[in-house]
Formats: structure tokens, sequence, C-alpha cells
């Protein structure tokens, strides 16, 4: 057996009640390497182009990856991989917790599900039992109680992952859920509605293996080197205030989202900041599997009107969307706001960026009372923010057009609200201003998902007091307000978050000494394999052309890498100045460095190079054979 991985994935076929193995060759292990790389290759050749998200053709992949279950610090994680019913175009959502191990441990790789039950089902998995079981006494809960009741089924160190009531009525923000109420998320552009639209409620793993490291001495050696970084990280400002340790400065740099991307900068920042949550409302640190960080934050808010049990606390994206952006500075209206989200399963940044825009419309008098139900959805205004939270959840009032994404918005409220709908492709912004760092503008434009930040990570590569990857070349932190070759290193970051998405390995590792050279010595102590550098780097670059070639399928060229007017046009002042980013100028670095056309398409040199000429859209697809 190859170490790392059990070459197995399950095929559950709701539809024929069956269930079928896929075995993955070696060969495209070394090319695809696990999670979103394999996993974006068997939605390209499982997958026509054209099919409804929302259909039974649709089929969804949850994967992990060769880290998961070898005990990489920050490894615990898994992939979601679909087309999404947001933007109708590639999706991946990155998800921490502990599910991705315990599926794992049941001896597989990953998951794919088909077709659509006849009624509501769940799944369950433990170890080398697979079965799909009526879901009457589920449908119809929230994320918490599932997977409470899933766990109480399953026994001691089971988990699941589930949707709550958004996925099953189809809201096109919900979310995949799990770890209960600490609420970790498969968050952005739909998942949860794609599984809700299969009758699927949840699957819950159990297992007892455990995978093979080919070089358990040097493996152990590099362990104990990476975790004496990274316990500097633990002890510092991500480890002691989580995610929004970083909302100041944010503030003060032009990257924070601030009245739906009108202001420059906010005199309350602190007011929603990770040191204010530790000073009121935080009861302790959570830790995904195999995490040595802790940025994850378990809060409580004891009484008052945004009274809520011992949960998940917001991290910065929400506190920024929710608060921020929509100039709520209460973190106990924010934190009920992310309660809600994460048990109705929803995605707290696209339900964000909806009541921002809701709120900006509600100041120019394009929307009222009749619209809202009611509520007055003035700024700052954080009672009438988190029940448009449930409207939004429920499919009420305009909550019910908001729930169909940003664009259904804009129908609902008028052409003219076009102008301050601030997404790419239909994915909201998430709570990153490319004005305060410019990169951000070409990786929103590029991101195979919509505007995301994570695919190339680039915010905090950039600008006085960020990271430096030497070993891709860049010895220091790139200038946060010019245009020069940012398309470079963004296709470079690109490639290299690729293969942290695909190994599975949270971003935040790169902080504690996890660069390429440490990701490629790991790769090769578990598998056994030989990589250099430059070849795991290869890997991350065509599996990003790979899904970009999923989405040229679907009809996406240079038309749709472009960005909102507001954000092109307009000058946020505060710490970003009069910096507005020149997308064009990056974009044409950019394409060059890709080796793709002016259309925005890779050339047949570069699929060539990268062994995806069989991929080709001007061939049309090539489907290979995966079973044995």
């Amino acid at each position: 057996m190859l170490g790392g991985y059990w070459q197995k994935i399950a095929v559950v076929d709701l539809s024929a009640e069956k269930v079928d193995y896929l075995y993955p060759a070696e060969e495209d292990l070394k090319k695809y390497i696990g999670a979103s790389g394999l996993g974006a290759k068997l939605l390209y050749e499982n997958l026509d182009a054209g099919v409804d998200p929302l259909s039974p053709a649709n089929i969804m992949i949850c994967m992990t990856g060769p880290y998961v279950g070898a005990k990489v610090p920050q490894s615990g994680r898994w992939e979601l991989i679909t087309k999404s019913p947001l933007t109708g175009i590639y999706l991946e959502s990155d998800c921490g917790g502990k599910w991705g191990p315990a599926l794992k441990s049941c001896g597989l790789d990953g998951i794919m599900v088909k077709g659509k039950a006849k009624e509501p089902v769940y799944i369950t998995i433990v170890d080398d039992d697979i079965q799909i079981k009526k879901a009457t006494h589920l449908w119809g809960k929230g994320a918490f109680e599932t997977d409470k009741l899933i766990k109480e089924e399953l026994g001691r160190g089971s988990q699941s992952i589930c949707i709550g009531q958004a996925g099953e009525t189809l809201v096109k923000l919900a979310s995949i859920m799990s770890d209960g109420r600490e609420g970790r998320a498969a968050g952005r552009g739909g998942g949860g509605a794609v599984m809700g639209s299969k009758n699927l409620k949840a699957i819950g793993v159990k297992g007892s293996k455990t995978p093979s490291i080919a070089n358990q001495e040097s493996f152990d050696k590099l362990l104990d080197e990476i975790r004496t970084k990274t316990k500097d990280v633990h002890e510092g400002p991500l480890g002691t205030y989580g995610t929004s340790c970083a909302v100041e400065i944010f503030n003060d740099c032009g990257d924070l989202p601030i009245k739906n991307w009108l202001w420059g900068s906010w005199d309350k920042a602190r007011m929603v900041s990770g040191q204010r949550l530790a000073e009121t409302i935080l009861k302790k640190r959570y830790h995904c599997s195999s995490c040595l960080i802790g940025c994850g934050r378990t809060v409580e808010v004891p009484d008052g009107k945004f009274k809520m049990e011992t949960g998940g606390g917001p991290e910065y994206e929400t506190l920024g969307m929710l608060g921020s952006n929509c100039l709520v500075d209460d973190v106990e209206a924010i934190a009920k706001a992310n309660e809600y989200c994460n048990d109705f399963g929803m995605d707290t940044i696209s339900v964000g960026s909806a009541i921002g825009f809701l709120m900006e419309a509600w100041e120019h008098g394009m929307i009222s009372a009749k619209d809202t139900g009611g509520l007055e959805m003035t700024w700052g205004n954080g009672e009438a923010m988190v029940e448009m939270v449930k409207k939004i959840a429920l499919r009420q009032d305009i909550g019910e057009d908001c729930s169909q994404g940003i664009l259904a918005a804009v129908k609902r409220v008028g052409p003219a609200s076009a102008e301050f709908a601030v997404h790419t492709k239909g994915l909201d912004f998430p709570a990153h201003d490319p004005r305060g760092r410019g990169g951000l503008g070409v990786a929103y434009a590029t991101s195979n998902r919509g505007a995301c930040h994570m695919q190339a990570y680039n915010q905090d590569f950039e600008g006085e007091g960020c990271f430096n990857i030497a070993d891709l070349g860049y010895d220091a932190p790139m200038p946060p307000y010019t245009n020069e070759g940012k398309g470079k290193f963004v296709a470079d970051q690109q490639h290299f978050m690729s293969m942290m998405d695909s190994l599975k390995l949270c971003k935040f590792s790169v902080f504690g000494g996890m660069t390429v050279g440490p990701m490629t010595q790991f790769l090769n102590h578990i598998t056994g394999w030989g990589l250099t550098n430059e070849q795991w780097l290869e890997c991350g670059e065509r599996i990003f052309n790979l899904k970009r070639l999923f989405n040229t399928r679907e009809g996406v060229s240079r038309k749709d890498d472009t960005l909102p007017p507001r954000i092109l046009t307009s000058p946020r002042q505060g710490g970003s100045g009069d910096y507005v980013p020149d997308l064009g100028f990056m974009l044409r670095d950019y394409y060059r460095a890709r080796g793709w056309d002016e259309w925005g398409i890779p050339t047949p040199e570069t699929l060539n190079r990268l062994g995806l000429d069989q991929y080709d859209y001007r061939k049309g697809p090539r489907t290979t054979e995966n079973q044995r």
C-alpha cells in the first residue's frame, strides 16, 4: 500500500441506492496529489458541461489528502468539490474540524455522491460498512441537533457533516457543517444546497484504521522541527486572539470591508476585533484535528437579547462581513448572527455581503419595510442584521431573493443596485479589499470559484510586517499598493495554495515554517516518492489549470475575470490612499506568466507541458478509466 493513501474512494449512488469504489492509480496521485487536485480531476471527468448544479446529475466529492491521518500539524481537513449552484462554475470549499481524519480512518481517501434519493437520507460509514439510511428523524433539524443525533447513534469517536434547514430548502448560500456547536464549515458557494438537492442530510463516519508512512524516522525528525516552529504561532496573536487578531491592522492598511466597501477606515474597528472578543464573550480556544495553533474561538453570551449557549464564535471573515461591513459594532449581535448561520448552515461571508447590500439599498430608498418584513435595515442595526439572517435562511420576504445570491438580490432591488453589489462571477467578496492589497485584484478576478482570498492567499504576503516565501522566489513581502509583478506573484501563490488544498493543510501552517521545501519533504517521507520542489510546484500549476479548464468548458473566459465598479474606480482613501488596482495591467502580466492566451484560456503548449492536453476544450473532454 502506498504511504499516505488508501487508493480507495467510495462512490455512493443515491438514485440507485448502490455503493461502488474508485481506485486511483499511483500515477494520478503523483500528478494530482489528492483532495482539491484529485477532486478536480474526478469532477471534470464525471460531470458533463452545462449540468444544472441542483439536478441529480451533479456530483459532490468530499476528499482528504495524503497528510490527513499522518499527524502533520494543521492537516486535519477535507475538501468539498462540486459545481456551484451560486455561480454555476467550479466549486471547492475547505473545512477544518475533525471529520476529515475520521473519514480517512475508515480506509477511504474520499467519497463521491451521485444522484438523488427518493426521500431524505443520511449515509453512515463505519470502517468498511457503508449504509444509506432514512433521515425522517433528522430532516428539518438544525446542524447542531443533527450532529448530536448522528454522534449518539455511531458512538464515541464518530464525526459527521450535515446541512441545516438552509441546505434542505436549497438556499444557495448554504454550507455543509461539521463539529456541532463548534461550527466548522465548508462554507462558500452553496455546497449545502447541492447536498440538500440530493435529499442527503448528513454523512456520519467512524473508523479504526491508520494509513502507513513510508519513511517514519525521517518523518518524525521533520515533524519535531515543525512543531517547534509552530509553537511560536500558538503563543502569538493568531493563537491568542484568533483570526480576528488582525482586524485593526487591516483597518489601518485599507483591507477591512467597511460600510459595504465604501469607507477607508472605521474608528470602531477595535469593537469587532479578536482583542474585544477576548475581553467580553470568549470562553476558550478551539483546535481542529492535528492543530497546534488553536485559532478557533468558543464564545458564550449568557443573557440579553443576543443570548447564546457556548459554541463557535465569529472569526475574522464573519466579524468583517457581519460587523464592519454593516457598521455593526456589537460583538454579541455578530456572535448571535454567526450562531444562526452555523445552525441553519449558511456562509457568513455571503450572508454578511447580502445584509450590507440591503443596508445600502435601504439608505438609497430602494427598499422599504414592506420588502424586509418590517425590519429597518439601517447601518449598524445589529438587531435587524440578526433577524435578516433568519429571513435569508427561511427564505422570507426579501430574504428569499438574498437566499439565491447577490445577482438575485440585484434583480429584486433594481438594476441601479448592481453598482454596489460586490462580487466576482457571482461569489461575494470575502473580508479583504484589493484596494488595500493590490494582488487581491487579480487573485479575485482569476480564482476558479469566484472572489476568493484563499486560492492565492496573498493578503498576508503584501505589505510591511507581512511574510515572505523565499523558496517561491520572494525574499521580501510584496508592496501592497502597486500593480507591477502582481500577476506572476499571484500565479505563483495559486500553485502553492493548490498544493496546500490538495495535501489538505491549513494555510496558517506557513507561519510555522511550512513552506515549499518542508511540504515536499513531508510528502516524500509519507509516500516514499522523491519529488523535487520544482515538481511539487508543477503539480500545483497543473491542478489550477485543470480547474480553469472546467470553467472554460462552462463558458468562462477573460470577460468574466473582472472586479466590481466600486473596487476598480473608487479609491478608499484611509490607509490605502488613492490606490485602485489596474486590473488590465495585472491580467496581462498574469496571463503571460501562466501561458494563457488573450482570452484567458490555457494555450495548447501550456496544456501539453502540464500533461493536460486531453482536457483541451477545443478537442472536447476525454474520460479516463479510474477503476480497476
